[in-house]
């Protein structure tokens, strides 16, 4: 039966991120089109960042389906660390985005004048853009909250961020209308490279947000409270007089957990292994992802 779970998440993990692969497929392209018609540099801004999005989408594929191997002699812990390496790929790619988008931008606001052509097409290549990734970070959130998949929140979170984004460069949009209509308004047609300014801050801060939290699984940093958690849960079990020594390392899905507890010193070795059981089962209930170690050690006599 666990086997037959496992494989079934392993099942809806990899359906979610091919998912996402052919919605960033859709999207790059309708940007591209649209964005190279009409001369926009926040079309342009938002299909680079599509297209890195899509590249992401790849990698966070083949990183869920490395990371669902069992483990083997070469990974004893699994392959779980595989979806954090894919997290950082991912930031790296976004920030390298943000540089061209960024230079690209100033260029446009204080070195040379580039014509844009707002139509309607421009507004509903953005607005097609919010609804499918509005759609689409809502399964990939889902998907990673169930089964724990840091991979799959780190493409959920491009996803939403996109939304942001290409909200701002509808903004942009309205203003470089607003200034062809608008004679005391002519200042609104530096709107659009200002709006790719926007799209590159909101994609620097995700990406630095996503980038510390990657480095900091990749590092086995302990999320913070989890060790007083797994030292409540233990201690609150029958027959342990105290849990110490409490060490956790996530990699991937998974959570890795090692502790020590107190028991009394005159049990038998079956008494004293039930109760390590007892108390793996009771951090599993808590924490069902967890591979539970217990080091059962003797009270010292008074």
């Amino acid at each position: 039966m666990a086997v037959e779970m496992a494989a079934a998440a392993e099942s809806e993990k990899k359906s979610a991120a091919l998912s996402s692969v052919f919605a960033a497929v859709g999207l790059t392209t309708f940007k591209i089109i649209v964005g190279a018609l009409t001369g926009s540099l926040g079309i342009l801004a938002e299909a680079a960042h599509s297209g890195l999005d899509l590249v992401a989408a790849l990698v966070t594929f083949l990183a869920v389906r490395v990371s669902g191997k069992p483990a083997d002699e070469h990974h004893r812990y699994g392959h779980g660390k595989v979806e954090n390496i894919s997290a950082l790929f991912e930031t790296l790619l976004l920030l390298a985005t943000c540089v061209w988008i960024i230079y690209e931008a100033v260029q446009r606001l204080f070195v040379r004048s580039v014509e844009v052509e707002v139509s309607i097409w421009s507004f509903l290549v953005m607005g097609v853009s919010i609804v499918i990734d509005y759609t689409r970070s809502r399964i990939l959130y889902r998907a990673a909250r169930k089964h724990n998949s840091q991979a799959l929140e780190a493409d959920a979170l491009h996803f939403s961020t996109d939304i942001w984004s290409s909200s701002v460069v509808i903004l942009g949009l309205v203003g470089v209308l607003i200034s062809e209509r608008v004679a005391g308004l002519a200042f609104l047609k530096q709107a659009d490279a200002v709006a790719a300014l926007g799209v590159a801050l909101i994609v620097v801060y995700v990406s630095m947000e996503l980038g510390v939290r990657t480095v900091k699984s990749l590092l086995d940093t302990a999320p913070d409270g989890l060790a007083a958690r797994i030292k409540a849960v233990a201690e609150a079990v029958p027959g342990v007089a105290d849990c110490h020594d409490v060490r956790v390392r996530t990699s991937g899905p998974s959570l890795f957990v090692d502790v020590h507890i107190l028991a009394a010193g005159d049990w038998p070795l079956a008494q004293a292994h039930a109760l390590t059981e007892a108390v793996e089962e009771a951090i599993r209930q808590e924490f069902p992802a967890a591979d539970v170690t217990v080091h059962p050690e003797p009270m010292r006599a008074e």
